[in-house]
């Protein structure tokens, strides 16, 4: 089985291309090591990520620059002059501060996107930030991927992107680049990625871990045994590679197909909607996606059938909590289960607890007390309403959005949504994505 020469062929960056890319990346390293020949806390400042190892995908510039410190340096000055440089180096770029586990630097340099990322100048396993480990992971996949791997890579890449399964980042959950590396590396091609992932068996290790790891993936990371990459991969993202990686080997064509959306299933949905106060979209992703999580729960408790959920932010300032229900309306009344009747405490606790609310109290044939009561609220969307308004405190959304849940939000069905970017949001949740699920 082949992958046809259209695919290859959209994976490999013309010479053109490559010429273009690296005269706009050897201008972004020479500002930023310009910069830092003023600090005598850096010690390098080195490319990494995919363009370094060779394995950047046509149209996609993302470059990816280490500035390296001294191991002496506290975090705090670690990560101000981390910033410092990383502003003061690119200032005509409009440059702004992303978060992974600690802050860097982000601009678009002439239609590329770069990052100036501050790491340690360590040994291995000396890890000191989460950024430590990238310089090894350059010059371990460099030092092991030929160009045809290389391109196998950029085949395997190409694939996820198109499936939307492409990106570690929160927002995502899905394949990191170094990922796509690594498993090429273990099954020596595309193809073999792809007939292995077809037969994943759950807590699928990949590599030699030195302890045990709990993920559906486990993906040991080659230059420490004590990482799991698999770790930042979602259930679903998981799974929706093995069912794409069995349709692809029932019908290689689906390589170049992408996710198709429905509108289907819209009158069940409920989006909240809110500004919020400009911040790192990190930062923001990561408490939206609490925030959906707690609101789920709460929705599950008051009876609600949450089927999925996602979060999502615009292209300007707004975040939206996404919700499929089963139903918006439940039944006005609900069933309270209580203990056996031959348990006299906790019958008497039940009873007393219950028998002003009770519509009916009865003993079931199981010997279970059991109490038909009103709902307190049948409409999910006004139990939304009152939940951000009244309760939002005990309800498990991060206090970091209270400010902005504070100044006001708005709660839609998905039917009446106008933002481009959140309406995508909406529509994945509400398909159905017909490559996986595909009979033949």
């Amino acid at each position: 089985m082949k992958v046809g020469n259209v695919a290859r062929k959209q994976t490999i960056p013309s010479q053109k291309e490559k010429d273009a890319f690296k005269k706009i990346a050897d201008f972004s390293f020479d500002l930023i090591k310009k910069e830092t020949s003023k600090y005598s806390e850096v010690t390098a400042v080195e490319f990494g990520g995919s363009y370094a190892k060779g394995t950047w995908l046509p149209k996609t510039r993302d470059l990816d620059i280490f500035v390296k410190f001294k191991e002496s340096i506290d975090s705090k000055k670690f990560e101000s002059l981390g910033i410092k440089i990383g502003f003061d180096s690119l200032k005509k770029f409009k440059p702004y501060v992303r978060y992974a586990e600690h802050p860097y630097v982000e601009a678009i340099v002439k239609g590329a996107r770069v990052n100036v990322v501050p790491c340690y100048n360590v040994q291995s396993g000396r890890w000191k930030s989460a950024a430590d480990r990238s310089p090894f992971h350059t010059k371990f996949i460099t030092k092991l991927l030929d160009q045809q791997k290389k391109n196998e890579v950029r085949l395997l890449k190409k694939f996820l992107m198109g499936k939307d399964l492409y990106g570690a980042e929160i927002a995502k959950q899905a394949f990191s680049g170094y990922v796509t590396e690594v498993l090429v590396l273990h099954y020596g091609s595309f193809l073999g990625v792809i007939k292995a992932a077809a037969n994943f068996k759950q807590n699928q290790v990949i590599g030699k871990p030195t302890k045990k790891f709990e993920s559906p993936l486990v993906i040991v990371d080659p230059i420490d045994s004590n990482r799991n990459l698999g770790a930042a991969i979602s259930t679903e993202s998981v799974g929706r590679f093995v069912l794409l990686s069995r349709a692809f080997l029932k019908n290689p064509s689906i390589f170049l197909n992408s996710k198709t959306k429905s509108r289907k299933n819209l009158e069940n949905t409920l989006v909240v909607i809110f500004n919020y106060k400009k911040r790192s979209p990190d930062i923001v992703w990561g408490q939206i996606k609490r925030a959906v999580n707690a609101a789920s729960k709460q929705l599950e408790l008051a009876g609600f059938n949450v089927l999925r959920k996602t979060a999502a932010l615009d292209e300007k300032s707004q975040c939206a909590l996404l919700f499929l229900l089963q139903s918006t309306k439940i039944e006005k009344t609900m069933v309270r289960s209580g203990p056996d009747f031959f348990k006299s405490k906790d019958s008497d606790k039940f009873i007393a607890k219950n028998r002003k609310k009770s519509m009916l109290m009865w003993i079931n044939g199981e010997g279970k007390i059991l109490s038909l009561q009103q709902r307190p609220e049948n409409d999910a969307r006004q139990f939304l309403q009152n939940l951000l308004k009244s309760r939002i405190k005990t309800s498990g959304i991060p206090s970091g959005l209270l400010p902005d849940f504070k100044k006001g939000f708005k709660i839609q069905t998905g039917k009446q949504l106008t933002s481009k970017s959140i309406k995508e949001a909406l529509l994945d949740l509400v398909s159905t994505d017909g490559l996986a699920f595909r009979s033949s």
